[in-house]
């Protein structure tokens, strides 16, 4: 019998001035960037979280606290990558992700491709086994005034040893 697990990633980060925005690994010009401990890349934080949650790993707040300084600005595919070592040492494999950004501004669609591809090879598998999509919310809350970016990724992984 197959051994499949899912798991759900979702993450929010405020927008401020004086930051680089980056988003699935891309740095993307504009005004403000993303406050958070690390890079604060929302979009890689939700891959994460529904890696972690997937192999029952617990959470990025678990594996990589913000009051530890070691991830201070860090990358947060380098923190990806280290998910990915911690699957496979548990015996489990990504399948597929689909990871959704939801922000009013900027329009991320030229860097679509670019985000899927950094978030594979970080996870050292395919592109096509990463989706990256992005939506506004017509204007709505935190994430249509502009206040904020929001992301949700959803991860299929399956056990290869018991």
């Amino acid at each position: 019998m197959t051994d499949l697990r899912i798991g759900h990633g979702y993450d929010v980060h405020r927008l401020a001035g004086g930051r680089k925005l980056i988003l699935g690994g891309v740095e993307i010009p504009w005004e403000k960037g993303l406050l958070g401990h690390s890079d604060a890349d929302v979009l890689v934080h939700a891959v994460m979280d529904a890696l972690a949650g997937a192999a029952r790993l617990g959470d990025i707040g678990k594996l990589f606290p913000d009051t530890d300084p070691a991830y201070q600005g860090i990358s947060s595919l380098k923190l990806l990558g280290e998910v990915g070592r911690l699957l496979g040492e548990t015996g489990f494999a990504v399948v597929n992700i689909d990871a959704a950004l939801l922000a009013q501004a900027p329009k991320v669609a030229p860097y679509k491709a670019q985000m899927a591809e950094n978030i594979a090879a970080a996870l050292g598998i395919e592109a096509e086994r990463v989706n990256v999509k992005a939506t506004t919310e017509e204007g709505l809350g935190f994430t249509g005034d502009g206040s904020g970016m929001a992301a949700h990724a959803v991860a299929l992984v399956e056990r290869l040893s018991a």
